[in-house]
């Protein structure tokens, strides 16, 4: 009979510290939802010179202070063969709504079929975004 308290015993002391132990240990935080939605496709008729062979779009609001620091880095990105557009929601409310932008500033490049090549969200370097540029159009060593 004394076995048998003594097991029980030992099982409620092994609970007990079970408990304590996953107290202090918390509880894992939920798995977060996708902070920002970059899309993968524009269509290339929706922005100015849709004939030119890449396009860097800015999605911007004139009250983002983010915004305002990269869009004095576009226009050195313009040219025969890059076209640039700042993409203010404002203004362009519909085109923030059709690609589902939620987080600004977001730079996209994008290839003649509108497949966005890569992308920045929030402020790139004036250099990374040049470089990033330069090499989607010639991929390879500069």
């Amino acid at each position: 009979m004394l076995d048998v308290l003594a097991v029980c015993a030992l099982v409620g002391l092994a609970a007990l510290v079970s408990i304590v132990i996953r107290r202090r240990m918390g509880v894992a935080a939920p798995t977060q939802p996708r902070l920002a939605t970059v899309p993968s496709q524009l269509d290339r008729d929706d922005f100015d010179h849709p004939q030119s062979p890449w396009l860097v779009v800015l999605f911007s609001s004139q009250t983002c202070e983010s915004c305002a620091k990269v869009r004095p880095m576009l226009p050195a990105l313009a040219s025969s063969s890059v076209a640039v557009q700042d993409v203010d929601q404002a203004l362009s409310a519909e085109l923030h709504e059709r690609y589902a932008i939620d987080t600004l500033p977001l730079t996209v490049v994008a290839d003649a079929d509108g497949v966005v090549k890569c992308w920045f969200l929030g402020v790139p370097t004036a250099t990374d975004l040049w470089a990033a540029v330069a090499e989607v159009r010639e991929p390879g060593p500069h």
